[in-house]
């Protein structure tokens, strides 16, 4: 049986995320840049607005993501 080819773009979801790898495994990749972001989130965002303070949360998560995409890519190859 025939399965399709899978396209990475850099717009990806998480749940193409989560169905690609499965949930144990993106929870594994995305465990440490939550935690931190939400340490970060709740240590210095103060702007009294929930909206404002979880919109950071999720850019600061975003970004560390992203970074430790670039660490663990470079260290694997």
């Amino acid at each position: 049986m025939l399965q399709p080819q899978i396209v990475y773009t850099k717009e990806e979801s998480l749940y193409s995320l989560i169905q690609t790898l499965g949930i144990q495994t993106a929870m594994k990749r995305e465990l440490v840049p939550f935690v931190v972001s939400f340490v970060i989130a709740e240590l210095f965002y103060k702007f009294h607005s929930f909206s404002l303070e979880c919109i950071a949360f999720l850019i600061t998560w975003a970004i560390l993501s992203y970074g430790q995409s670039l660490v663990v890519g470079r260290r694997g190859s």
